[in-house]
This record gives structure tokens, C-alpha cells and sequence, in this order.
């Protein structure tokens, strides 16, 4: 992390230097296109210096004349040594002074061979210039919001911590006694979640960088059983507060269950490209530093967080400022989130795309300053966009054939698409390779997928959903400690702590599981850009052939059987 006017760090100047090449070559390969259509192409590594204005006026060399056979070597060598950098079709005689003249339209149309077709330059040869070290900002708007936003949380945080020293010292004694009654009862259990979620977070990435394979299967059932066992837990409480929570915990877990049957003829492919994709993730030791970073920085975020809410109590409206408070952490541990996406995904790209190991702490510093902007922006959007994409599935699969009740589902499911193009979470790896804005990124990498005729592969994704699936899995094994603790000690507070903890916990592991996520993204999206890669397999391009072979299974979207609908 060198000073703004120190020399730019190894990776940098490399990518700078391939880039450079590319441009010549790039240029190169149009001037060469354009002087071909011109029929002034010369053809210089043939020995051929010039066109004839007809085939009696070639010129004939007298080869038993050591001297000029001589002369003529020294001449073709020293045009060959002073070719055009730029372009190596045009000569340049006596430090670039003179050019050999170029044939005219008729010469060449007369040497042209009408049986010999042209040229043309294949798919590959057409180099991309975007850059990968771009140096701008991003969403340089969404930044400045978010800096914003967090300037005014501080301050808010602050301001409760201190709102509550206040009441445990100089408040009547009924407000003293109601501070110390949470201090004892409410804030250790939260504390506590906080600890064990850190310690969850760690447990799950490990797991599923080692063993995959096991771990899919795991992590969909686990957390079917783990939110199910939470629910019977806190309606045995016989309270409404806890009878409420508890059964949203149980219809979650009947949702789950069926998703985990819904999707078990994806679950082979999807362990097959997980596994993949976390392969390179070995040739880089210090690939996890930015999420012990981030868990660092949340952890600590969330202790004073949760002191806030204490203070909160002791406030106006302390269930707008709560919610208000939930809100913010929810983005900024989200950006947490997207800051060690960004970051694996660039490490990883630039793995792929061309063949380097950059530096994980450059990386890192680029996606806590240029892309920040992009990770602010999406952070905000695209766990909306994709909540009201499951909204829209689901009313699509209720529609069945009752027109009248959902005449708009299809309306719904369309215009959500259409929204998904311009922000989805496959964006961050053009974002942290390229430093495209979120939304030109979203727009390109959407367009590389159906470009490949991907979209039924990566639509029908299950990442996603896994790390979806271990948040919650964190969440409710961190309500089953603390639910039982409070419940033993005040039960008045069992579902407000116990609703606490479920989101701390969950929110902690989203964090970690952005690796392997990441990774997906990129193993994804660089295919797509690239399948020609010797570092990719056929792994895509047979499951590719046996979708349009009618061979694969797309699970279908579910739907209502006729005899159902009345």
C-alpha cells in the first residue's frame, strides 16, 4: 500500500505492460484489415517489396553477382529491422524518413489472384482494450450516499451509547433500574451471539472450501432442521411474542424443505462447478485476510451497535430508531459483504483471464477505494431486486390457469427480468476486474451469458441460495443458545433477543461465505468471456449439449395442477 506518488505495485505495471502490447497488436491487426481492403497489402516477411505494374515488369535479379545478392540481403534485413512498431506492414527507410511506395488500385487489382479469398481476422484475434487497471471511481454518487449514511450512523451511535451511560448514572431511579435490568439480561445473550456467529462464520467457510461436495447437501438440510427446531422451541415458550416468531420459523422451514427437494436434480452440477471454481483458491495463502478484516470490523461495529440499542430504549420513539438502526447495519454489512466479494473477484479474475497471481492486499485496497462506490450501490439494490424476484416467481407459480387472480403474474415476472439485467450480483467480477460502473457491468456480464446461451445455467444457480441457506443455519443455531439462556433468566425478553440474535448471526456468515461465492461468480462470468480457456474444462460446454440435447434436467417452474383450481 504505497504512497499516492510511489511506483504502482508489480501486478499493476505488469497488467500495464500486457495491455500495451495488446493495443499495438490490436492496432496493428486494424490498419493490416484496412490496408488489405485497399489492396495495398505488402507482403514483407515473403521477401515481396512491391506490386509490378504487369508480369513483364518484374524485375530479375541477378544472383551470380555476389556483391548485390549482398547488397540486397543488407537491405531486406535492414527494412525488416526498421519495421513500424505500430504497424509491421509499412517499412520505414533511413529512420522512418521513407516508405516503400504503395501500389496503386489497378496494380494491385491486376496482381490480385481472384481464386484466393480473403482474410479475414477470426473472433479471437479481435483483442479487447478495456483495461483491467483502471484507476477511476465508480458510482462515485452511491460512495458519497454511503459515506453520508455512515457519518450520521457514528454519530447516531454515539449519541445512544451516550443517552444510556446517562440513564444508568443520572436518570430516576426507575430508569436505573430498568438500564440495569436490560444490561443484565439483554445485552450478554447479544454479545454472546456475536462471538458465536464469528466463530460459525469461520467454521462454514472452512467446511465448504474443504469438503463441497459434503457441504452442499448439508447445508440444505441443516438449515431445514435448524430453523424447524427453532420455531417448536420459542412456541414452547407459550408466549405471543415468542409463538409468533416461532412460527415464522416453522413455515421457513417448510419452504426450505421443499426447495431441498425442488432442486435435488441441480445438486450434482452445482457441487461440480463449486468444487471447480475454489481450486485456484490454494494458489493464493492470504486469500482470507480481507474477510478476517471484514469480520474484525464487523464484529467490533456490531458491539457498539447493539449498546445503541440499549441507549435507544431510553429514547423517543425507540422503535423507529431501532429500525432505523437495523437498516443501517444491514447495508453496511452488506458492503462489508461486497468489499471481500470485489476483492477475491478480482484476485480471481485476473487468475483467469490472464493467467496472473496478483497481490490479495492491492486488491483488497482497490475495493475499499475505487470499487467502493459500486459495492455501496449494489449492496443497496440487489438484495432487493432479487427478493422481488423470488416475489415474482412465486406469483407466477401460484397463477396455475386462474387468470383472474394473477392476470399480472407474467406482468411481474417480466418486468422484474428486465430489472435484473441492470443489476444483479454477477456484476462485481467486471466491476472488480475492469472497474466498470455497477450498472454497465450487470448490462455486459448479462450479455456475455446469453451471448454463450448461458442464462438457464446460471439463472438456475444454486450458490446463492447455499450461502442464503448457512446465514440462516448460523442464524438459528445462534436463537437456540440464546432463547434458552433468556428464557431461563427473563422470559420477557426471549423473542426480542432471540430475533436479535438470528440476525447477527446471520449477517456475520454472509460475510464469510463471500469466498466461495466469489469464486463461483468469476468461474461463471471469465468462462463466459473466455470458454476457449486452457484453465476452464468442458464442464459447462457438455451440460451446455446436454440441455439443448433435451437430455439434462431443467427443473421446471412448479405449478398449480388443474384439479386444484376452482
Amino acid at each position: 500500500m504505497g504512497a499516492p506518488g510511489s511506483d504502482p505495485p508489480v501486478e499493476e505495471r505488469e497488467i500495464q505492460k500486457k495491455e500495451e502490447g495488446e493495443e499495438r497488436e490490436g492496432k496493428g491487426n486494424k490498419e493490416e484489415e484496412k490496408e488489405e481492403e485497399e489492396g495495398k497489402v505488402r507482403d514483407v516477411e515473403k521477401g515481396e517489396m512491391g506490386y509490378a505494374e504487369s508480369v513483364e515488369e518484374k524485375v530479375v535479379v541477378e544472383k551470380n553477382d555476389n556483391n548485390i545478392h549482398g547488397d540486397q540481403r543488407g537491405f531486406n534485413a535492414s527494412m525488416l529491422r526498421t519495421l513500424n512498431p505500430t504497424n509491421p506492414l509499412r517499412i520505414a527507410i533511413n529512420g522512418g524518413r521513407t516508405r516503400v511506395a504503395a501500389p496503386t488500385r489497378v496494380a494491385a487489382s491486376r496482381f490480385a489472384t481472384p481464386s484466393q479469398p480473403r482474410s479475414t481476422p477470426t473472433p479471437t484475434s479481435q483483442i479487447s482494450l478495456t483495461t483491467l487497471n483502471s484507476r477511476r471511481y465508480t458510482n462515485k454518487t452511491s460512495l458519497f450516499i454511503f459515506v453520508l449514511h455512515m457519518v450520521a450512523a457514528v454519530a447516531l451511535v454515539g449519541f445512544l451509547v451516550f443517552k444510556g451511560i446517562q440513564g444508568l448514572l443520572v436518570a430516576s431511579d426507575s430508569t436505573k433500574r430498568k438500564e440495569k435490568r436490560v444490561l443484565q439480561y439483554f445485552l450478554p445473550q447479544v454479545e454472546a451471539a456475536s462471538l458465536l456467529s464469528i466463530t460459525l462464520a469461520f467454521a462454514w467457510q472452512k467446511a465448504v472450501t474443504v469438503w463441497p461436495q459434503f457441504m452442499v447437501h448439508f447445508i440444505l438440510w441443516s438449515s431445514f432442521f435448524m430453523s424447524l427446531s427453532v420455531g417448536i422451541l420459542l412456541i414452547c415458550f407459550q408466549k405471543p411474542p415468542t409463538d409468533g416468531v416461532g412460527v415464522c420459523f416453522i413455515a421457513f422451514a417448510i419452504g426450505n424443505g421443499l426447495y431441498a427437494c425442488w432442486v435435488n436434480q441441480r445438486i450434482g452440477f452445482c457441487t461440480k462447478i463449486l468444487m471447480k471454481s475454489l481450486q485456484p483458491v490454494s494458489k493464493f495463502p492470504d486469500l482470507n485476510q480481507p474477510t478476517y478484516w471484514m469480520l474484525g470490523a464487523g464484529f467490533t461495529w456490531m458491539s457498539l451497535w447493539i449498546l445503541a440499542v440499549v441507549g435507544a430504549l431510553n429514547f423517543y420513539v425507540p422503535p423507529l430508531i431501532i429500525i432505523a438502526l437495523v437498516l443501517s447495519l444491514a447495508w453496511t454489512t452488506e458492503v462489508m459483504r461486497n468489499v471481500v466479494n470485489l476483492t477475491v473477484s478480482r484476485v480471481i479474475a485476473l487468475y483467469y483471464l490472464r493467467g496472473m497471481q496478483p497481490s490479495t492486499q492491492f486488491c483488497f485496497q482497490r475495493a475499499l477505494t475505487k470499487n467502493l462506490g459500486s459495492a455501496c450501490l449494489g449492496s443497496l439494490f440487489v438484495p432487493a431486486i432479487e427478493a422481488l424476484r423470488i416475489v415474482a416467481r412465486g406469483l407466477n407459480v401460484l397463477e396455475g390457469e386462474d387468470e383472474f387472480m394473477f392476470s399480472c403474474a407474467h406482468c411481474c415476472l417480466r418486468v422484474m427480468e428486465s430489472i435484473f439485467r441492470y443489476g444483479n450480483g454477477w456484476a462485481y467480477v467486471q466491476v472488480a476486474a475492469y472497474g466498470k460502473g455497477f450498472v454497465k457491468a450487470s448490462q455486459d456480464t448479462w450479455g456475455l451469458f446469453e451471448r454463450q446461451e448461458m442464462e438457464c445455467i446460471v439463472d438456475s444457480d444454486m450458490t446463492s441460495a447455499l450461502c442464503f441457506l448457512t446465514g440462516v443455519c448460523s442464524g438459528s443455531i445462534c436463537v437456540i443458545v440464546v432463547a434458552a439462556w433468556t428464557a431461563k433468566v427473563h422470559l420477557p425478553f426471549t423473542a426480542t433477543v432471540s430475533l436479535l440474535a438470528f440476525f447477527v448471526g446471520y449477517l456475520m456468515t454472509r460475510i464469510a461465505m463471500a469466498l466461495p461465492h466469489a469464486c463461483v461468480s468469476c468461474y461463471y462470468a471469465c468462462y463466459a468471456e473466455n470458454p476457449e480457456n486452457r484453465l476452464f474444462d468442458s464442464t459447462i460446454k457438455d451440460h451446455l449439449s446436454l440441455i439443448k440435447a433435451s437430455r439434462d434436467v431443467i427443473v421446471p417452474t412448479p405449478r398449480v395442477p388443474h384439479q386444484f383450481n376452482t
